[in-house]
């Protein structure tokens, strides 16, 4: 009998990869070492970590991997996955004090983020410029760790191709600190800053943020994806039949997760008003909230190739198609659905 092949694989537990971690899935012929790290720390690490091969496959930064494959460089690969997808819009914070009422007020001041590159700051930054007339160039960026002095990971980032405003904080603040001060105006983050839950000067710049987000999607379709899934390319080299057999078994794993959302009888999550959030998924999103594949994922992916251009983070829209891996198994990469 033929010995699986042995993966690691890098990635935060989600819902929709609980399935791979308890071994209920299982990919065929692997035997999937799930190495699990949370949260936005725990994905930082990762990426740090795959941009050197540490891991065979691993959740990576959607901008990143465009960037190094832009760049020319080719050493991982992607699956048409998608780990991590957030809007964006609630993680907007203002100090009230700055003046700031409307986006468009931004321009002139200093806006804290973790990095200028990573793939929630180019889809919020992507947002303000074409959503709400937003002048990007006009804002001083800093970068830095939200809730903690110093930098946000230890990334091996490539040279910018348009020149940007940025400075790093390199005080003993924290991004939160430096906006409780008003030593800068606004935050673009991906967690909230420690000084929203303490000073009432601090407030969302989208109050309504829900309705902001969800009406986003009902005009462009769009959920921005934070993280793909990456594959070292001498592995995938080497072993072709695993892109098939891991795709597979993430669009089964991610499925098992949505009808385990739909069982309300007990709730299997503590959101006592999940009867309503369901309700509101079938209007929303038909359903499939987190959709694998091409296709349903096409507005998305092009619109991140236009903000990354737009930002200097790549040299020009790339092919959708060339940026992941043929498969043909079970699942189609093109629409994410069960073939048959």
């Amino acid at each position: 009998m033929t010995q699986p092949l042995k993966l690691t694989m890098a990635c935060g537990l989600y819902d929709r990869m609980l399935d791979l971690y308890t071994g209920d899935v299982r990919p065929d012929g692997i035997e999937l070492n799930y190495v699990r790290m949370d949260g936005s720390a725990g994905a930082r690490e990762i990426f740090d970590r795959m941009a050197n091969l540490e891991f065979d496959l691993a959740e990576m930064s959607s901008s990143e991997y465009f960037a190094r494959r832009s760049a020319g460089e080719n050493k991982l690969a992607a699956l048409a996955v998608f780990p991590s997808r957030v809007f964006r819009h609630g993680m907007c914070t203002i100090n009230k004090k700055s003046g700031i009422k409307s986006p468009k007020d931004l321009e002139g001041k200093k806006v804290g983020l973790p990095m200028y590159t990573m793939s929630a700051a180019v889809w919020m930054k992507g947002q303000l410029q074409h959503d709400y007339g937003v002048d990007i160039s006009k804002i001083q960026w800093v970068e830095g760790a939200i809730n903690h002095p110093g930098q946000h990971g230890h990334p091996s980032l490539l040279p910018m191709l348009k020149p940007a405003n940025i400075v790093k904080n390199n005080s003993d603040k924290s991004i939160s600190d430096l906006l409780e001060s008003g030593e800068i105006d606004a935050i673009i983050g991906t967690v909230l800053p420690d000084a929203y839950h303490t000073n009432p000067d601090i407030v969302r710049l989208f109050p309504n943020y829900r309705e902001e987000e969800k009406n986003y999607y009902k005009k462009t379709k769009i959920f921005p994806i934070m993280h793909l899934l990456a594959l070292r390319r001498d592995v995938y080299e080497a072993h072709p039949f695993i892109a098939s057999s891991l795709f597979d078994a993430m669009c089964e794993s991610k499925e098992r997760a949505r009808l385990r959302a739909r069982d309300l009888g007990t709730l299997n999550y503590m959101l006592p008003w999940m009867t309503a959030d369901i309700d509101e998924l079938d209007e929303v999103f038909d359903g499939d909230p987190w959709p694998y594949g091409i296709e349903p994922n096409r507005p998305t992916l092009e619109a991140a190739m236009k903000y990354l251009t737009d930002q200097g983070i790549i040299k020009a829209p790339m092919p959708i198609e060339d940026m992941f891996l043929q498969t043909y198994g079970r699942y189609d990469r093109k629409t994410g659905k069960k073939t048959g």
